[in-house]
């Protein structure tokens, strides 16, 4: 998988490494491992479905980081029957969007918050209030 690193992912990864309280070396490569596997959790990825020249289902390949992975992937292996690029959508995105990953990116920055700017009202005098029946946020917060 061809991954396009993306400036506020290095920026969290090279904070990681800057900080002095890990005591170890083992500590620290534990850390960036799970910051690692939690940003990545936050991107869409692609994986190849295929189905044989008689209907029947065939190999599946993924995941991969792009639709043109997907097609060089494709160009190098040729076997008989089609192929169909299936977006799979983040798990770590719908997490977000339930107010559970705090502090990222796009999402609100009140701290009772962090739902995702679609929860948010657009409209009268509650514009701008988290509409989650739960969520005490008066106004989205982008930072």
């Amino acid at each position: 998988m061809r991954i396009t690193p993306r400036k506020e992912e290095v920026a969290v990864l090279a904070a990681l490494l800057e900080d002095p309280t890990f005591e170890s070396a083992e500590q620290l490569a534990k850390a960036v491992y799970k910051t690692a596997a939690e940003l990545l959790q936050m991107r869409d990825l692609f994986a190849l479905v295929h189905t044989w020249k008689g209907g029947q289902r065939g190999l599946n390949f993924g995941p991969f980081g792009s639709e043109a992975e997907i097609k060089s992937f494709a160009a190098k292996v040729s076997f008989e029957g089609t192929g169909r690029v299936v977006k799979l959508y983040s798990p770590g995105v719908m997490l977000a969007n339930t107010g559970s990953k705090k502090g990222w990116k796009g999402y609100c920055f009140h701290p009772d918050c962090g739902h995702a700017p679609f929860t948010h009202s657009a409209a009268t005098a509650s514009r701008g209030a988290c509409q989650i029946p739960t969520c005490p946020c008066g106004k989205f917060r982008s930072s």
